[in-house]
């Protein structure tokens, strides 16, 4: 480790694998029947009272004069039949994988896609997240090769702030990873699937082949990022929590240009399981992103504390928590569970595969981007939102997790996608 320079370590690896989430089956929103009546385009919800159950009221309700009909407010699943097989020889194909996408625990992103589609802005078109990480593997360059589930198109001119040429591709494979969950390919026959699939990603390298980096490269990577077009910056990166900001003003400054010039910054938490959230995610101008497992619980490394804005999926093993009645109940046990898969490469920058190992904070913050991003591309919150509105509208829409309303384990709760794009803020 060099002297009088901030090292930063961008995730904690280890090894999991669990059986694959249950899709679950069609049914009805308990307690409720859909009623409409004469004149009526859309019917009204009627709320369940007394014993009656809900096919029962809606019986009743439909003998009533005036009432066309009255049914159970049914709930329908999104249509996505992508065709990305997942791992070879696992069935399922991407969605026995990406329990982050899809299921309970996730970000809710198939009924998100099909939101985004019918608002025309579908898999995040015409929005730039810049990747600010150890590169991405985005071109065929001596030995280097593009990921395949990484459409060439899918890229914007980025800069390598380490080697300090034009080329960020990477030699760690974080970055790339990082990517994959934002802008992977979807419905191509290969690998798992991204969230805003048809975002734009800008590689900047501030992370060398260890994954560690320094103050000055990560403050010229966020700049050069701001003044080039991006319209999200995502920073899968921390320092540890000891670190205040009087010992990284430029990070600072650089975070609060890149808000002036109105670029959403996405941060990870931290992965050392503390109760300070770590520099640059607790910067004032930063949306700092906390982990959860596919049980709905904070992950055993998560950083928390005040400031922490919203967790999303990260992957690993439970927190042992067991100090609020919320948690006792399901995150008290430190159960094992499964990390967070998108192609990417181990060691050889020119052989990709899903690998076992990626879990953290940093995957979590790519999650907020690539719902930023389908945010942005639908115009949920208009034409040219701030970044102080995207935060509050992702915190507002987000599922509460642990004690009841903002904690700070949780933040304002686990990301959802899906209610980010039906609400228009």
């Amino acid at each position: 480790m060099l002297p009088h320079r901030n090292r930063l370590r961008p995730i904690s690896l280890a090894v999991f694998l669990a059986a694959a989430a249950p899709a679950g089956a069609a049914e009805y929103v308990p307690g409720e029947v859909l009623v409409r009546h004469e004149g009526e385009a859309i019917g009204q919800v009627k709320e369940l009272k007394g014993g009656q159950s809900v096919p029962e009221l809606a019986a009743k309700l439909r003998r009533k004069p005036g009432v066309v009909s009255a049914v159970p407010n049914y709930k329908a699943r999104a249509s996505v039949s992508w065709n990305d097989p997942g791992r070879s020889g696992e069935p399922g194909g991407w969605a026995s994988l990406q329990w982050n996408f899809i299921g309970d625990a996730s970000v809710n992103a198939p009924e998100a896609w099909d939101l985004a589609r019918a608002a025309n802005g579908g898999g995040g078109r015409g929005v730039v997240v810049a990747v600010v990480d150890t590169g991405v593997a985005y071109e065929r360059r001596g030995r280097f090769r593009r990921a395949p589930d990484l459409r060439r198109r899918t890229f914007v001119p980025g800069y390598d702030f380490v080697d300090d040429d034009k080329h960020p591709n990477d030699e760690y494979g974080h970055g790339t990873h990082i990517a994959g969950t934002i802008a992977q390919a979807t419905n191509n026959g290969k690998g798992v699937t991204g969230l805003a699939y048809r975002a734009r990603i800008m590689p900047v390298r501030v992370l060398d082949e260890f994954g560690e980096g320094d103050s000055r490269a990560i403050a010229r990577g966020v700049r050069y990022a701001a003044k080039h077009g991006a319209d999200i910056i995502n920073l899968s990166l921390e320092f540890p929590p000891g670190v205040t900001k009087r010992e990284v003003p430029d990070i600072i400054r650089a975070i609060r240009f890149a808000h002036r010039k109105g670029v959403l910054v996405v941060a990870a938490a931290g992965n050392e399981a503390d109760a300070r959230v770590a520099y640059p995610a607790r910067a004032r101008y930063a949306i700092s992103v906390g982990a959860t497992t596919e049980h709905q619980c904070q992950a055993n490394y998560s950083n928390s504390g005040r400031g922490l804005d919203i967790s999303a999926p990260g992957g690993g093993d439970d927190a042992p928590n067991s100090d609020n009645p919320r948690d006792e109940q399901n995150c008290n046990s430190g159960l094992s569970g499964r990390d967070i898969f998108q192609q990417t490469f181990v060691n050889n920058p020119r052989r990709f595969s899903l690998p076992r190992l990626y879990q953290g904070t940093s995957m979590a913050a790519a999650h907020v981007s690539g719902t930023a991003a389908l945010v942005l591309s639908t115009r949920r919150l208009g034409r040219d939102p701030s970044p102080g509105q995207v935060t509050s509208h992702l915190r507002a829409t987000a599922r509460d997790l642990g004690p009841e309303g903002y904690d700070t384990r949780y933040g304002h709760g686990l990301l959802d996608a899906a209610a980010a794009l039906r609400s228009s803020g």
